[in-house]
Order: structure tokens, then sequence, then C-alpha cells
């Protein structure tokens, strides 16, 4: 297997943007890193989901957003593995929100369902970048949000008067709010009908703080990597 989220030979459609770190990139980089992430997590209910169509439904969420963030790796470098697994954790720009190990069911749709207003906010914003590769790589992804969104929808109407979901969204939405640069909180706030919470509450959830629980994940995601003699082909 070659390449992240993909089984056929890696190969690219598209040029990498050039070399750099810029605000640019670090946004194009933190979207990457979320969707690879929060791809793991969501693999992780396969096979022990509460029902079996959500056994299929996460995995296919699951391997979309690994396939996003691959997408994303490829405009930003011509190798993307070594992008998504050859980095030390405290180098990854993945918002806190993704990294969280939720084994409750209410809290994973809670933050499903608002990672998706967040996600869907910025990735309509890329729509109208003026660089082509961007705003075509974001057309595309934003068309194939749209099933993740509809089963967020779903999940929320189904759950939005369960005590144990309005208190998982209501824990987790100071995260979401800083998952978002600050101009495009208010438009979240307006979306999902909440107020922004204090900036107290935003310490540590920002983009660029990691939880504990990250680097457990990096050491199981990168674990065949890392094996692997130096040179290894897939």
């Amino acid at each position: 297997m070659s390449g992240v989220g993909s089984t056929e030979p890696h190969r690219s459609d598209v040029p990498a943007l050039p070399a750099r770190r810029d605000s640019k990139h670090e946004h194009l980089l933190g979207l990457a890193d979320d969707e690879l992430i929060l791809g793991w997590r969501d693999s992780e209910w396969t096979g022990i989901a509460p029902m079996l169509e959500e056994d299929v439904a996460f995995s296919s969420i699951a391997q979309n957003e690994i396939g996003h963030a691959r997408a994303v790796y490829e405009l930003l470098a011509d190798d993307a593995d070594i992008l998504a697994f050859d980095r030390k954790p405290e180098e990854y720009r993945c918002a806190p929100l993704v990294e969280l190990h939720l084994l409750d069911w209410g809290r994973t749709i809670a933050r499903r369902c608002l990672y998706e207003a967040a996600d869907e906010i910025r990735i309509t914003a890329l729509l109208d970048d003026a660089d082509a590769r961007v705003a075509g790589l974001a057309a595309k992804i934003n068309r194939e949000e749209a099933y993740h969104r509809m089963h967020a929808e779903m999940w929320r109407e189904r759950l939005r008067d369960v005590p144990q979901f309005v208190a998982a969204v209501d824990e987790l939405w100071p995260y979401a709010v800083a998952m978002l640069p600050p101009e495009q909180r208010e438009p979240l706030a307006q979306r999902v009908s909440l107020a922004l919470p204090s900036n107290s509450l935003l310490l540590g959830k920002e983009r660029g703080s990691h939880t504990d629980e990250l680097p457990e994940l990096w050491e199981e995601m990168t674990m065949v990597r890392r094996s692997a003699p130096a040179g290894a082909q897939w």
C-alpha cells in the first residue's frame, strides 16, 4: 500500500504548493491534520458502534477523512506520507477537539456535529481561494463532506433532547470554537445557535495546544512506519 488513505499506487494530479511555512500553509496543514486524526478516531468505532449501520457509516466517514488529509498533504509536499507520519506529535497542527479519545457514543456524535459545522465554514472560505488548486480541492472535499453533514444532522435530531448528548455538546463547544480562527467563530455560533464561550474557556483548546491523548494515538498511527527499515517501499 502506498499513500495515506488510499489502496492505489501513490500519485498526485496536482503539483505541490511551493515549500514555505506561511499562514496559508499552516492553515491547510491544520485542516489536513484535523482530518487525519479525526479519521483515526472515527475508525476506532468500527466493530463496536451501537448498530451495524453505524459500523459501516463511521468506517466510510473515517476513510473519507483520511483521504481528504492525503489530498491536502499532497498540495503541501511531494510525499504525503512524510507529513502524515514522520513528524513528532508536538509538530502536528491538529486541533485538540479531534484528538480526544471519546469512548461514549453521545460524546462522539456531539463532536461529529460540532466538527462538521466548523469544518463547513472553513471549507466554504477556501472555495474562494485565489489559488485554483486550493479552491478546486476545497470544492471536491465540500461535495464529499455533504454525506458527513447529513449523517451528523440525522443523529443531532435523534439525540437533541437526550440529556447526555446535550451535556456533551456543552462540554465540547469550547473545543469546536477554538478549532477555528477568531474571524470564523461568530459564524459558527450563529450556525449552531450557541453563545460564544469566554476566552478563558478556550485556553488549552486552541490550535497549537495538544491533549495528553495525542502521543498515544501517534504511537499507534506510526507504529508500522517507524518499525520498517529505512528506505522501505510498501
